[in-house]
């Protein structure tokens, strides 16, 4: 069975707390949804903000081979015809294939928050639908708050989604809008609405913790498609999320959603959207995150070595992803050989060096020291203590000055003093506090060495104080992340001294990206 994938992330998932997109952002996204094959994109409220008009002058020089992109909008307002409404006008301007427009489906919201009477709102919703058809466009029509209008007034919740597609609706997405329903809920309602002459779909929020159980609990109750956002983003606590969602009604329920050949891309994708976005990613995403194939306990590596299948749901290729073995202190030495083979391909499991890199690991957690989350710290002191590292730059000495009180808004000044290649680079910077005045005095040392060191850039820096009974005086564990466009790591330092701290994290960072470099050729 087909099911439609209709994504909302430029529109709903905007709504998120601290996400934000540029028009070029948007425009990326949208071809990256498109190569997906993702059958509709809703990309915005051309009404609402001037930057989503933009947007939709823009998009229409995009040349799209899977998606149609459809703009979103309200019914007209109570007293205006469609024609005379400035929502719906803009909705035209946006010269999209498809329009989305929200209605309110429950009786409370009609009387309560639109101020009209119930008769009025259908008519609202008939001479919006009716209209919009009449003028070419395929129409979506959203049912504002079905399930809690159901809930309270079966009657009217369907006489609303009657009246859409009594009008040429297109669609009929059922909205979870406050997010409270549960799948027996979902399923149950969802039946009923499917007389409807319209097709039947499903757009929920998390509310509950319950949007992606109920998107599946529609389709299988005959719904033909879903709405979701990329990373479950949206308002409040967000939405289904959509490649939780292609992936589970694909690989697990044998729908048909974006085409086979690109299931494969949703793990790359998904880190895609959370660069652009300048957002962290989130680890534990089924499928998609950078923890969904991560194992940490000694027996869980021990079956994964043995047979994959015993500790994973599904391949992790298949969508892309891969598998991740823990290295901490309850790791074993299967897991640390595993470990080990990745960055040293020909090492065999007997080799002596496993068990002493794991023991250095255990003595270095000891002292604050934590590889979970720093595979590139990880990584660089396999080969140190193989003997199969040579440091690119040594670092003969570094002095930060913080100037206090503070006449010039946090700039500080670092000086120091490297050796390259046989050669010592005195340098001197200023920068936005200690940590980034010594990034770039690193920089100004090692770039005319190293030019491509310009492509890197710290994304996160965190501190965590190790003993809180020592206060001030407490050794702190500093974990930074890095990208240079191609990819992300991560790197750990350990000090009394933040600063010494930071620049342990960030020197592996450095070498991490050169060791990287030579390898990538």
């Amino acid at each position: 069975m087909a099911i439609t994938v209709y994504d909302t992330t430029l529109r709903e998932g905007i709504q998120s707390s601290g996400l934000w997109l540029t028009v070029e952002d948007k425009l990326k996204i949208v071809r990256l949804l498109d190569r997906l094959g993702v059958h509709y994109i809703e990309a915005g409220n051309p009404a609402a903000n001037q930057k989503d008009a933009m947007f939709f002058q823009r998009a229409r020089g995009l040349k799209l081979h899977h998606a149609k992109l459809a703009a979103f909008g309200s019914t007209c307002r109570k007293g205006v015809p469609p024609y005379e409404d400035e929502n719906i006008k803009a909705l035209l301007a946006a010269d999209t294939p498809v329009v989305c427009v929200f209605g309110k489906c429950w009786d409370y919201h009609v009387e309560r928050i639109l101020g009209a009477d119930l008769l009025e709102n259908l008519g609202l919703i008939a001479d919006t639908v009716g209209y919009l058809k009449g003028m070419g466009k395929e129409v979506v029509f959203d049912g504002e708050h079905f399930f809690d209008g159901y809930k309270h007034n079966p009657e009217y919740a369907m006489a609303c989604i009657h009246a859409a597609a009594g009008s040429g609706a297109d669609a009929v997405y059922l909205c979870d809008t406050n997010g409270g329903c549960f799948p027996h809920e979902i399923q149950e309602m969802v039946e009923a609405a499917l007389v409807c002459r319209s097709p039947i779909g499903i757009h929920t929020h998390n509310d509950t913790g319950m949007a992606d159980a109920n998107t599946i609990s529609a389709i299988r109750a005959g719904a033909m498609g879903f709405q979701a956002t990329i990373g479950g983003s949206g308002e409040r606590c967000g939405n289904a999320n959509l490649f939780t969602m292609i992936a589970d009604l694909t690989l697990k329920l044998g729908y048909d959603t974006i085409p086979k050949e690109r299931i494969g891309d949703l793990y790359r994708a998904n880190a895609v959207f959370f660069e652009t976005a300048n957002l962290k990613e989130l680890p534990t995403v089924p499928y998609v995150g950078k923890h969904a194939f991560y194992h940490k306990a000694g027996m869980h590596v021990d079956a994964i070595l043995k047979a994959p299948e015993a500790m994973e749901h599904i391949n992790p290729e298949l969508v892309g992803a891969h598998r991740e073995t823990a290295i901490s202190d309850i790791a074993g030495s299967k897991a640390m050989w595993e470990r080990m083979r990745r960055a040293v391909p020909g090492i065999q499991r007997e080799d002596p060096a496993v068990a002493q890199v794991l023991e250095r690991i255990k003595e270095m957690e000891l002292d604050g020291y934590q590889f979970e989350g720093a595979d590139a710290s990880l990584e660089l002191l396999i080969r140190r203590n193989l003997g199969l590292f040579c440091p690119h730059f040594d670092l003969i000495a570094f002095k930060v000055l913080v100037e206090e009180p503070n006449l010039h808004k946090g700039v500080c000044l670092a000086t120091m003093e490297i050796g390259v290649k046989g050669e010592v680079e005195i340098t001197a910077a200023q920068g936005n506090g200690p940590v980034n005045a010594l990034d770039n005095a690193a920089r100004k040392a090692l770039e005319r060495f190293y030019p491509r060191l310009r492509e890197m850039y710290l994304t996160d820096f965190k501190v965590r104080v190790l003993d809180s009974q020592n206060a001030t005086a407490s050794e702190v564990r500093v974990v930074i992340e890095t990208r240079d466009g191609t990819s992300a790591w991560s790197t750990v330092g350990v000090s009394a001294d933040v600063i010494n701290a930071s620049w342990i994290a960030l020197m592996d960072s450095i070498e991490y990206k050169l060791l990287k470099d030579e390898r990538e050729g």
